[in-house]
């Protein structure tokens, strides 16, 4: 696993850390990418995973929606993994001063981080789209079929869904945060998702770091590509 050392040392050096992530952080926690289909999807449903956590989608047919999203995107047994672990080490030692992440699932909180900007929303807030009363992910668990709430208005999860916009206080802010970072490390997602993957371009820098499974459309632009899974590379960060 080459450009470890050099990622460390970096690292070392750094106080002013950015970490903006996606769907490869979590896989790794037992959460899989709802992008990848497989053939237990192909039975299951009569649309792509695209086509059901759609704005459109959701509003014609939410007894559907609410059955993909409870079985394909909310997994409560999931743990903070090594690289969630290790960013939270970072904030709290006084390295990395944001995580920006595309995932939803709450984990980087979960692993102790404070100052997490979440890009697509998350499903431990849920609102009533009538009266706008807030109801956890337990509540929303415990109800059968699509939640409702006491006032009789659907409960909608506060997740960015197709067709919706970013919320811009908080993209303004992950902006900001890159804008102004010494080191940008960018893991676990292959940056094909925007406006998510146009972020990037914020970075002034020279410290940009890249740790993937895969090649990404920044990989030229990098300073320093590591090829792997990104709790694996955290976790032989700390073994040094």
């Amino acid at each position: 696993m080459g450009g470890l050392e050099q990622l460390r040392e970096w690292v070392e050096e750094s106080s002013n850390i950015v970490f903006f992530g996606g769907a490869g952080v979590s896989t790794e926690s037992g959460i899989p990418d709802f992008r990848s289909v497989d053939g237990l999807y192909n039975q299951q449903y009569d649309y792509p995973p695209e086509t059901i956590i759609s704005r459109s989608f959701y509003e014609k047919n939410p007894e559907e929606f609410y059955r993909f999203y409870k079985e394909r995107m909310v997994f409560t047994g999931a743990k903070p993994n090594a690289a969630h672990v290790v960013l939270a080490k970072w904030e709290e030692e006084g390295k990395l001063c944001a995580v920006v992440t595309q995932n939803i699932d709450g984990l980087h909180q979960a692993a102790g981080s404070r100052e997490v900007m979440e890009l697509h929303g998350s499903i431990h807030r849920n609102y009533c789209s009538r009266c706008r009363r807030f109801y956890s992910l337990e509540d929303i668990m415990a109800m059968d079929g699509v939640p409702r709430c006491e006032c009789g208005g659907i409960i909608k999860p506060d997740v960015v869904l197709y067709e919706e916009g970013l919320d811009q206080g908080i993209l303004q802010k992950a902006v900001s945060y890159i804008r102004h970072a010494d080191m940008l490390i960018i893991g676990g997602t292959s940056l094909v998702v925007y406006p998510a993957a146009g972020l990037v371009n914020y970075y002034q820098g020279h410290r940009l770091v890249i740790v993937n499974k895969t090649v990404t459309p920044v990989d030229n632009q990098a300073d320093l590509v590591v090829t792997g899974k990104i709790g694996e590379v955290f976790s032989k960060l700390m073994e040094g």
